[in-house]
């Protein structure tokens, strides 16, 4: 464990501070979860390396941010204490435990029933009592458990659908990575009244969430 923690503080330092990391609750946040304990045992040894690192496949894959991605995504949301953050395709449960510690309380929607049952039960291994993962589509969101003041989306799209963007409250943020491999985009939408904005926060890559992929379009 003392191993861990070493390499823990050395992915804030290495990792996070150096791509403008500065949020201190963000870094703390960071640094006091067992980012090791939400991946595949075979896989502890990468657990804190600078890549997007697969925690499920077959079917259904799930992938942990690079940290320094992740981390500036948690920052960019700027959540406060109190409120309540929405992780959709949560998989594992990292970025729900991550929120954890930020807010007030924290929901995790996992479309794969046995990710969301094993997110579930690591939470409650941990002692992380203001989070929970339920099962659901993705792109619905978790519209009974909401509105919500941060809507986090744990991978990349194509398409935001507005189901989404809908279950924000006034002044709430939703945070999403938009775009495929290098042309990936961090966004910050903002709700006020019935609008929703939108604006370009920085370049960043994540692995596409199924259910956003971008309809095909017919060619004649």
């Amino acid at each position: 464990m003392g191993d861990y923690e070493q390499v823990r503080t050395h992915m804030v330092d290495n990792q996070l501070r150096t791509n403008d990391v500065t949020d201190l609750r963000v870094l703390d946040a960071m640094e006091s979860v067992p980012r090791e304990r939400f991946v595949p045992t075979p896989k502890r040894c990468i657990a804190y390396s600078d890549q997007d690192i697969v925690v499920a496949s077959g079917e259904t894959s799930r992938y942990l941010m690079k940290p320094h991605v992740f981390g500036k995504l948690v920052q960019l949301a700027a959540v406060k204490p109190g409120e309540v953050v929405l992780c959709v395709g949560c998989g594992t449960g990292y970025s729900v435990a991550v929120f954890a510690q930020l807010a007030g309380s924290v929901v995790g929607i996992e479309s794969d029933p046995q990710i969301a049952a094993a997110a579930s039960e690591l939470l409650v291994e941990l002692g992380i009592e203001n989070a929970a993962v339920i099962e659901g589509d993705l792109a619905k969101g978790g519209a009974s458990e909401g509105p919500y003041d941060v809507i986090f989306v744990d991978g990349a799209v194509e398409v935001l659908p507005a189901s989404l963007t809908a279950q924000l409250k006034d002044g709430g943020r939703l945070v999403v990575v938009r775009g495929l491999g290098g042309a990936g985009q961090a966004e910050l939408y903002v709700r006020s009244g019935d609008a929703v904005s939108g604006r370009f926060a920085f370049n960043a890559s994540a692995h596409l969430l199924p259910g956003f992929e971008r309809p095909k379009e017919f060619v004649f």
